[in-house]
């Protein structure tokens, strides 16, 4: 079974970029195997559906550039596919004191960021776009939207068949082989080969990787992120989506609230460690997994430096009153039982070995193999430009 290119990996930044290269070279013969049995399972199937502005990133960044390019460029192929989308902007509010003055720099870095429209917001004023909202400042962000991602890959997945692209679903990748010319990919089913692979396994990434570079520097760390929704007669109390001030020193942007594509309003996300690579509950263990995140040395001074931040969020996951509380600080008049239980996703989060979790997307390079090693949010709105600059990279491979 013979491919120029074959990608691993079922997910939105897989998909995103099997449909770039067909797009910019129809005449190559790609290959997508996906280990599960359907496309978009995991980190794109259970994510909030935001489609986010790039306000959040370092100037220059990759998660900036491609966040800002991907945002237009998802749009645009949403309109042209029907796939529903609504840009109904955002709220970030400021509710203590202290979070003014990163709420100045989120603004700073929003307009260094090439966003327009954006409107800075008195606590009087943030009322006028969330009413029941309590805050002392806030911005709004025009450009931030709402879609379902699995509508996406599935169209992306359409798109990749009829353009002549093979998806093998069910081909969980065990082993590798490098020789001079060509790449064998062994899944449990079948071999494979190509000139060039491309790992976009998401949650395992990093194993992919390391079945060629066995020293790899980073490890995905698996973070469970988990919902509330709000009850039917409670949904009123939210027009659009609501976000705190992020630590500016922790990778994910604190409970909020978002108003879904598909109808209603998720309340969270938290941030726990997931005791598998793919926990979406609390009883999920898998051991191996489990002591593989928890002995990595990155990790560890992580969670030293992080412990109290982590007892919080683990106090949470618990306690249904503790997230009540939180979500209370935007949002006064939520009560706990105006909460029902929501889903939860699982964030691949690369950690390096010096404890390190790694800001920016990540994409590793070696002769005829490149692995994206980290593509947490945003990379759904970032998708299709991602998968313009991993398509680029291997043209070169390629050539």
């Amino acid at each position: 079974m013979k491919s120029d290119v074959i990608i691993v990996g079922g997910g939105i930044v897989g998909l995103a970029t099997a449909h770039q290269l067909l797009k910019h070279n129809p005449l190559l013969k790609i290959t997508l195997l996906e280990k599960e049995n359907a496309l978009a399972k995991h980190q794109t199937g259970n994510n909030s559906g935001v489609i986010h502005s790039g306000l959040y990133y370092k100037p220059g960044s990759l998660k900036a550039k491609n966040c800002i390019r991907g945002y237009h460029l998802l749009v645009d192929f949403c309109r042209e596919n029907s796939i529903p989308f609504e840009l109904c902007g955002k709220i970030v509010v400021a509710t203590e004191q202290e979070q003014l003055p990163l709420l100045e720099n989120l603004f700073v870095r929003g307009q260094q960021n090439g966003l327009t429209g954006l409107t800075k917001l008195s606590g009087a004023e943030l009322k006028d776009y969330e009413p029941h909202v309590a805050g002392l400042a806030g911005i709004f962000v025009p450009q931030t939207g709402i879609v379902d991602y699995s509508k996406v890959a599935e169209k992306y997945g359409e798109l990749i068949r009829n353009a002549g692209g093979l998806i093998n679903l069910g081909q969980k990748v065990i082993e590798i082989k490098i020789s001079n010319h060509s790449v064998q990919v062994i899944t449990e089913k079948n071999t494979y080969e190509t000139r060039l692979l491309i790992n976009c396994a998401g949650l395992y990434s990093d194993h992919i990787a390391r079945l060629t570079v066995p020293d790899l520097n980073v490890k995905i760390i698996p973070f469970r992120g988990e919902y509330y929704k709000l009850k039917k007669e409670k949904e009123y109390l939210v027009k659009n989506l609501i976000y705190p001030v992020p630590d500016p020193n922790f990778p994910f942007l604190g409970v909020h609230f978002t108003r879904m594509m598909k109808g209603g309003v998720e309340a969270g996300p938290n941030a726990v460690l997931a005791f598998s690579r793919e926990g979406y509950r609390k009883r999920d263990i898998n051991i191996k997994e489990l002591t593989e995140s928890l002995t990595w040395p990155g990790f560890q001074m992580v969670a030293s430096k992080y412990w109290n931040t982590g007892l919080g969020e683990m106090y949470r996951s618990f306690s249904k009153t503790a997230f009540t509380r939180a979500l209370q600080k935007l949002i006064p008049e939520i009560h706990e039982n105006d909460l029902e239980d929501g889903g939860a996703g699982v964030r691949a989060q690369a950690c390096d070995r010096t404890g390190g979790l790694v800001d920016d997307f990540l994409i590793l390079e070696q002769k005829q193999i490149i692995n994206v090693c980290n593509a947490p949010s945003p990379a759904a709105t970032s998708s299709l430009s991602i998968g313009e600059t991993i398509s680029q990279i291997a043209e070169q491979h390629l050539n």
